[in-house]
């Protein structure tokens, strides 16, 4: 813990414009995964990005062989394993706090969760990951690219890009080709899927997740914005399932939304991007979550769902903890607390990324088309100015 928390703090003041060598997402694909992707895309590769797609191009074919011996050795194995447990999801917008929340949830030894290698490599990741994260560790840059967070082969990751490394429709695909229009746009609820594709969707999810609980039967925790869109679709898979849903202040989240959409646009894309149209994006997909979130809730038992800012995490971090482990009942919080404690009292001089202040329409448009979340969660306005933050 030590020694990631002294990585923490020294990349905290490294400028956000700085950029570390680091592996493509689309380098996990499986070889059918990846010329979908191409061939709905026309092939519309920028030129300076061209090695990368012939690199993919290779790569994939070994992860689809690896893949096939994967099955060949796991197979009947992973279909005899349960989840002992339903998972645990933390739900919320890109920003709010998603990957703090996972990162604390985690320093409890009864919790698993996926890490970056299982969910970048999630084809072979059985056979592989030993292999690659004592030899290859170096692939992994310290950092994320949108933010001062660590990154690294064990640390937490989403599991939304797994399922676009298995070839599944997802909203992440958009980040390949940022000039095209956004791809996958029904994969958000799931449900606006074609019915077929609805159940590949469905088989592709839960057998990740039975991998993953194949390596570790600890309950897992996992964490994506996108699955705040599909409370449904997950209770209907896990109908014992809980959620984690964290907020932020708006006027907070936007700058730093667009930001992670220009950053990964930026280093994944293979394309150069031109960001057009990327503003009206998170204004409408902000909207949507919200949306889908709302109507989703009341399908959920009182006792699965916990709701909590993350300005109130900050403050008062073992009180907010307490009272979620409480709440749904997780098990005893004084096993946990002296790691959470501990976690906060190295990370004190830790720094969140800063952006150039909102300009008065920026926090007009907000006001006016996120209006109903503000008002819901408490929050208001800031006051206008055109001078950038220090």
């Amino acid at each position: 813990m030590s020694n990631e928390t002294t990585e923490k703090a020294r990349v905290a003041s490294a400028p956000v414009s700085s950029r570390e060598w680091a592996p493509h997402f689309w380098e996990g694909c499986d070889f059918f995964a990846w010329i979908r992707l191409l061939v709905r895309n026309r092939f519309a590769v920028g030129w300076r990005h061209l090695y990368i797609a012939l690199i993919v191009t290779f790569v994939s074919m070994v992860h689809t062989l690896l893949r096939w011996l994967q099955q060949a050795i796991y197979g009947r194995a992973l279909r005899r394993t349960p989840l002992h447990e339903p998972p645990l999801f933390i739900i919320g917008h890109w920003r709010t706090g998603t990957t703090l929340l996972h990162e604390l949830l985690i320093l409890d030894e009864r919790f698993s969760f996926p890490n970056t290698y299982q969910c970048l490599e999630p084809n072979h990741f059985l056979l592989t990951e030993g292999l690659v994260k004592r030899f290859l560790w170096f692939l992994m840059p310290s950092r994320r690219p949108m933010d001062n967070m660590p990154a690294g082969w064990d640390r937490p990751q989403e599991d939304e890009f797994a399922l676009c490394m298995m070839g599944q429709p997802s909203p992440y695909l958009t980040i390949a080709f940022p000039n095209h229009p956004p791809q996958d746009q029904e994969a958000f609820t799931v449900r606006e899927l074609a019915p077929a594709a609805q159940q590949r969707w469905k088989k592709a999810f839960s057998a990740y997740l039975q991998r993953l609980a194949f390596k570790d039967p600890r309950r897992l925790v996992l964490k994506s914005p996108t699955h705040s869109f599909r409370l449904p679709v997950l209770l209907e898979l896990f109908p014992q399932a809980q959620f984690i849903h964290i907020v932020r202040d708006p006027y907070a989240v936007f700058p730093s939304t667009v930001n992670l959409w220009k950053s990964l646009y930026e280093t994944q894309g293979l394309q150069t991007p031109t960001y057009a149209g990327l503003e009206e994006y998170v204004y409408n997909t902000y909207t949507r979550l919200y949306q889908e979130l709302e109507a989703g809730k009341p399908s959920v038992p009182a006792n699965h769902f916990y709701e909590l800012k993350y300005e109130d995490l900050i403050r008062n971090p073992l009180e907010v903890m307490r009272a979620l482990y409480e709440h749904l009942q997780l098990g005893e919080f004084e096993k946990v607390a002296p790691r959470l404690q501990k976690f906060f009292e190295e990370n004190k001089g830790y720094q969140t990324n800063r952006y150039p202040r909102l300009s008065p329409e920026q926090i007009q448009t907000i006001t006016e088309r996120w209006g109903g979340v503000i008002q819901r969660y408490g929050y208001s306005a800031p006051t206008p100015s055109k001078e950038p933050s220090r």
